[in-house]
């Protein structure tokens, strides 16, 4: 409303204004008026200000598709957010093999990986390089058929093989194994495919897929910027989504939604709000068509996401979206103060003419430095100033390396919940072996680690944070996984000869059960905090 009467309303009235002084007589005094009723600045004061802020936009990886979706952007106040590949990271990871009868779980992801090698679904991919990163020789199978979403079946070498859900490769018969790790996925948000071998349930696969490090602070940063309301909308199963949903923040989470589903709650939310909705697959396309503003994550996102979306995110990282979001509502108060600073200096310089104290040789000079000055103004949205500052090289390094350490440590972070999980089931030379495995990860990979932080890179945190010592917590957490660990190795070396009482099992899972969950919770505070030194502040 202020842009179009801005450029439509004021011009005319000056213009109107004009054409009354010379019919009054006063040729002079009108040509002033009319001169300085030019809407130049206000015409360019807006367009200026949104291609600037289009500009400053690309150069962080984002690409929005004109001043129309980054002014909507600007007044939204609801986000929609898809689950695979935009809150997590779209690449699971096989975290552990059970087999249901004994066989070797080599000869089963071998089997599995092999049928995999030709199909299309995200989790495929996992299970190859699971068998690649195995060294495992991989058989090219035969007669295959795969159902998109349920499973894939075929012959490999000799065996007939099947690899899905539980249902389609059980035929509706699941056996209690496979219900157990079913029922288990489910609680802790993780994902299964089950494996037939001859027509028989012979093992299941459990994959994770990590959610963003970056996601909980995307989400916390957005509703400091004014989104109102988050939502998790998603296709996957109810009970994972609600646990993904609770450990990064959201407001809602809309599971089991079909394709058409999410466009209609995308519409039906959309009544009352700007709605934002942020997707990179296929299935998301229709729904980031229909809310005010689509976003794709275009690194792996699918084209027609990236079509349909009126804005894609070029890095792979949500935080972008808190960038873009910054950068809108920056832009559209640059736009909106220039557009006010021309409109008041025309009217000012409408009146000095009116009343005869312009000349209009003055009057055109005049209009010509009001010109300038809205230009420069709206050219400020070019500015990164105050925002992400680029942090020293040295900082970002560190928080890399120590990014790259957590990454490679979690997998055996997680392999202590597997040991706790099966102590009983094996024999005690087995348990002796894997109890000496992760004590061998604790004292000579973990703990190092853990000391390496505290000497050299809390330091920087602090420095950077400010306050009284804001890595307090995370060095007290430090303290209790030393304790802990250490405790674990005491166990291990009381552990008498022969036969492993069941009461040493019992502290044993209590100790791993303890240490998993701790460092399942001080890794996702440390990785913000590493995001925050090579995250946030490192341009694309």
């Amino acid at each position: 409303m202020a842009d179009r009467f801005a450029v439509v309303f004021l011009p005319v009235t000056l213009l109107l204004a004009g054409l009354a002084w010379f019919l009054a007589g006063d040729p002079v005094r009108a040509l002033a008026v009319l001169v300085v009723a030019t809407p130049c600045p206000l015409i360019l004061a807006a367009p200026v200000a949104m291609v600037s802020g289009l500009s400053r936009a690309a150069r962080h990886g984002i690409i929005i598709k004109g001043g129309a979706a980054l002014e909507t952007l600007a007044t939204a106040d609801v986000l929609f957010l898809d689950k695979t590949g935009t809150i997590t990271r779209g690449t699971p990871n096989l975290v552990e093999t059970v087999s249901f009868d004994g066989s070797d779980s080599d000869e089963c992801l071998r089997l599995a990986a092999s049928l995999d090698q030709v199909s299309t679904h995200i989790i495929a991919d996992a299970i190859v390089r699971a068998a690649q990163q195995r060294a495992i020789v991989l058989t090219f199978p035969t007669d295959v058929v795969e159902q998109p979403g349920t499973g894939i079946r075929g012959r490999v070498g000799g065996t007939e093989a099947a690899l899905g859900s539980a249902d389609w490769v059980g035929s509706g018969r699941i056996p209690p194994e496979a219900q157990k790790i079913r029922r288990r996925t489910l609680l802790e948000g993780s994902s299964s495919a089950f494996l037939a071998v001859n027509g028989r349930m012979k093992a299941a696969f459990i994959l994770e897929d990590p959610v963003r490090a970056e996601t909980p602070w995307t989400i916390r940063t957005l509703r400091r910027r004014g989104i109102k309301k988050v939502i998790l909308l998603t296709g996957d199963h109810r009970d994972v989504a609600e646990l993904i949903g609770a450990a990064v923040g959201v407001d809602e989470v809309l599971a089991e939604r079909l394709p058409a589903e999410k466009v209609e709650a995308v519409r039906r939310e959309s009544r009352g709000a700007r709605t934002i909705m942020v997707g990179d697959g296929i299935n998301d396309a229709p729904a980031l068509a229909a809310a005010h503003v689509g976003v794709a994550l275009g690194v792996r996102g699918a084209t027609a996401s990236s079509e349909a979306a009126d804005i894609v995110l070029m890095v792979d990282r949500l935080d972008r979206l808190e960038t873009a979001l910054h950068i809108a509502r920056r832009t559209r108060a640059i736009a909106l103060q220039s557009v006010l600073i021309g409109m008041g200096l025309s009217t000012g310089a409408m009146l000095f003419a009116a009343g005869g104290f312009l000349a209009p040789v003055a009057g055109a000079l005049l209009q010509e430095g009001i010109d300038v000055a809205v230009i420069l103004n709206a050219l400020r949205a070019l500015r990164d100033r105050g925002h992400h500052a680029k942090k020293p090289e040295g900082v970002r390094q560190a928080g890399e390396k120590a990014w790259a350490e957590h990454a490679e440590l979690l997998p055996k972070v997680n392999r202590l919940r597997v040991v706790a999980d099966k102590l009983e089931s094996l024999t005690s030379a087995e348990i002796r072996s894997e109890l000496e495995e992760t004590r061998r990860f604790l004292m000579e990979q973990l703990i190092p680690h853990e000391e390496r932080e505290d000497s050299t890179l809390y330091p920087l945190v602090a420095e950077l944070m400010g306050g009284e010592d804001p890595t307090g917590t995370m060095s007290r957490a430090h303290l209790e996984i030393s304790h802990l660990s250490r405790l674990f190795v005491r166990f291990l070396e009381d552990l008498p000869e022969g036969e492993i009482p069941s009461e040493y099992l019992t502290e044993f899972r209590r100790v791993l059960y303890g240490l998993y969950a701790l460092l399942q919770l001080h890794f996702a505070q440390e990785e913000e905090h590493y995001f925050y030194l090579m995250g946030a502040g490192r341009e694309s």
